[in-house]
């Protein structure tokens, strides 16, 4: 059975499904959604979250099992016993009714109960602490394909528009060629760059497809339909709007046909600007190198594991070390018996150990091993995050330079364009000077758009390697 129900997210109606006690959300169609809403919706549909918090309520019942050391035991019995025998001399028989109950309360083990809560305190500490790394990784694999989306959505609308340029420069050849101004070369050379052009379409629209299918699975949303994202902050495109759509996926086209003429096709240049990279601004990483290592070591969650991880193995040394010292407890019971209605009571304290010497030996020398191992892992984890905070902090850095110089290359690159069809339009420049100029501004602007994606990734994986606090997320007891 399906039940459905309507939730708003940031203002946007999202569907929760409910099936055989899963709940999932999808997209309503024709939503236009931000980064916020796909976090939040990964959030509440990772499996991975959701397993994260089963652990962590095992490992929470397991405190509670452990405290339950010091709540009595509490023993209740009955039965009845029906016996007969016979002799060559006589006859026996009985049958008798009994019913016991009794409780015993530990008193005090020297230790060993409350070393065994701490131990397993931490345990779920340190649970806590990987269901937060599980969040982390949710909402910046969120981020990345985000990111993912939108480069390939500027990407491909580049190359569309080249396709056009193409179409239009064809257009215009053929007239020239009609007219005998230009040669079948050049008119060849056309129908090669549109082909080229268009074949260089598909691969961008299929790499477009493959982002949205990223995406989707990011936040495991099957079967979405079509729906918009925003830009964000970071990569804020002319285009503020990405259809997000799989619909038509075997959705088929002829590509090969040359294009329509056009009348003014002497008149037509395809030096047009494409503005899908203008204006485009960032603001720069605020944290320095030294300050983002302090971070990572303050905020990592998967350290804060280790660390709580190494004091559970501390308090289970504790626990081992006192395993042969006795315990305290007292005892009372009352029993009853029909026969001769005999009632029964005592009480008692006792002191009791049981220890095998050499066998309890091995097992301190493991647990202090095992404290070795610990402190060991979080040495090396701190190494690990060093060198990797630094690696991403110079890949952002390097990025962070070459966005503006690629923004000027892009201008340049048109200028150059714009040059090379004027001196072709009034016949002093060559075909080949035309189409080198038409190839470098595309690449231009495709390199430009690759580079602020690639910033967009380095930069958040660099705030996830840092695990800095995000605006969207979800805690244990959501």
């Amino acid at each position: 059975m399906n039940i459905k129900k309507f939730i708003i997210i940031a203002g946007i109606f999202l569907t929760t499904t409910s099936s055989y006690g899963v709940e999932q959300m999808s997209v309503e169609k024709h939503a236009v959604l931000n980064i916020k809403d796909c976090i939040n919706l990964a959030l509440q549909n990772s499996p991975n979250i959701k397993k994260a918090r089963y652990n962590y309520g095992i490992a929470k019942g397991n405190v509670g099992i452990a405290k339950s050391g010091y709540f009595p035991t509490i023993g209740i019995g009955t039965g009845y016993n029906l016996s007969d025998s016979h002799t060559n001399r006589y006859n026996t028989s009985s049958d008798v009714y009994s019913a016991e109950a009794n409780i015993n309360q530990l008193i005090w083990n020297f230790g060993k109960t409350n070393a065994n809560i701490r131990m397993y305190n931490f345990n779920r500490i340190a649970a806590l602490y990987d269901f937060n790394d599980i969040v982390l990784e949710t909402i910046f694999g969120v981020k990345t394909n985000y990111f993912g989306v939108l480069a390939a959505k500027a990407t491909m609308d580049i190359n569309r528009a080249n396709v056009q340029i193409n179409e239009r420069n064809y257009q215009r050849t053929k007239a020239y060629f009609d007219e005998g101004i230009r040669s079948k070369i050049d008119l060849v050379n056309a129908e090669v760059y549109l082909s080229d052009s268009r074949v260089t379409l598909v691969e961008s629209e299929k790499q477009y497809q493959n982002a949205l299918v990223k995406l989707n699975n990011s936040m495991y949303v099957a079967f979405a339909p079509e729906y918009e994202i925003e830009n964000t902050e970071t990569f804020n495109f002319t285009n503020n709007l990405a259809p997000v759509s799989l619909e038509r996926i075997d959705e088929k086209s002829d590509l090969s046909t040359p294009p329509k003429g056009v009348s003014d096709a002497f008149l037509t240049s395809q030096v047009e600007k494409i503005d899908i990279l203008e204006n485009y601004k960032f603001e720069p990483f605020p944290y320095t190198f030294e300050e983002s290592v302090k971070l990572a070591y303050k905020n990592r969650p998967d350290l804060m594991a280790l660390d709580a991880l190494l004091k559970a193995m501390k308090e289970s040394l504790k626990y081992t070390k006192r395993e042969y010292l006795p315990e305290i407890s007292a005892s009372a019971g009352y029993g009853y018996r029909d026969m001769y209605n005999t009632n029964s009571f005592n009480v008692g304290v006792n002191l009791s150990t049981s220890v095998n010497i050499k066998g309890e030996k091995h097992r301190i020398d493991n647990a202090k091993i095992q404290v070795k191992m610990a402190e060991n892992d979080i040495e090396q984890a701190k190494q690990d995050i060093y060198f990797e905070v630094q690696n991403l902090y110079i890949n952002m850095v390097q990025l962070e330079k070459q966005i503006p110089l690629l923004a000027v290359k892009v201008k340049q690159t048109l200028e150059n364009f714009e040059l090379a069809d004027g001196r072709y339009s009034v016949g002093l420049g060559d075909y080949i000077e035309l189409q080198d100029a038409k190839v470098n501004y595309n690449n231009a602007q495709v390199s430009y758009v690759q580079t602020v994606y690639n910033y967009n990734v380095a930069r958040a994986n660099l705030e996830k390697a840092i695990a800095l606090p995000q605006s969207v997320t979800t805690s244990i007891e959501d």
